[in-house]
């Protein structure tokens, strides 16, 4: 029996999956990982649990980046315009409306 990392086992008639197709999986299973990270997030109270949370989606977010570069080196691959997109790449996982971060301090200047 062969073993598909993404798919558990198969039979034997069944092919190898490609490079390209692994890949794609590979970043439907992460995409899917980031929005349940997100879903959880936006449900918890508790400052642990909000921690834990971002520590998920920067984990995710960063796994999800490397396999989209992966998959930008190959041209075979091609990709929707909705997964290159910078919305699709925020700078940080954090969402904006958290509580845990907050805006910046506004810098103040000499003469104020």
């Amino acid at each position: 029996m062969r073993f598909h990392f993404s798919r558990g086992f198969v039979s034997e008639t069944d092919k190898p999956l490609t490079y390209q197709e692994s890949l794609m999986l590979e970043l439907q299973k992460t995409r899917c990982e980031l929005e349940d990270a997100y879903a959880g997030f936006d449900y918890v109270t508790e400052p642990d649990l909000i921690d834990c949370y971002i520590y998920q989606l920067n984990a995710v977010m960063k796994r999800y980046r490397y396999l989209l570069q992966q998959a930008s080196e190959l041209t075979a691959v091609r990709l929707s315009p909705e997964d290159l997109s910078p919305e699709s790449l925020p700078e940080t996982a954090v969402p904006r409306s958290s509580p845990a971060v907050g805006p910046a301090p506004a810098k103040q200047t000499a003469a104020g």
